[in-house]
């Protein structure tokens, strides 16, 4: 019998490592984190003690 018009499911082939691909992009994200709470307390900070009081 002639197999040629069969599909044949195989499970796919592992992908190869890159070795340069950087592993988590954590700190980027941290990062962001840091400096959101940097604006928030310089916003707080210019309120509190340098903006004029008549706001």
């Amino acid at each position: 019998m002639n197999d040629n018009n069969v599909l044949k499911f195989e499970r796919r082939k592992p992908q190869p490592d890159k070795g340069n691909k950087p592993e988590a992009p954590g700190p980027k994200k941290g990062l962001i984190w840091i400096a959101v709470v940097i604006v928030i307390v310089l916003a707080w900070a210019y309120y509190q003690f340098i903006a004029p009081q008549s706001l």
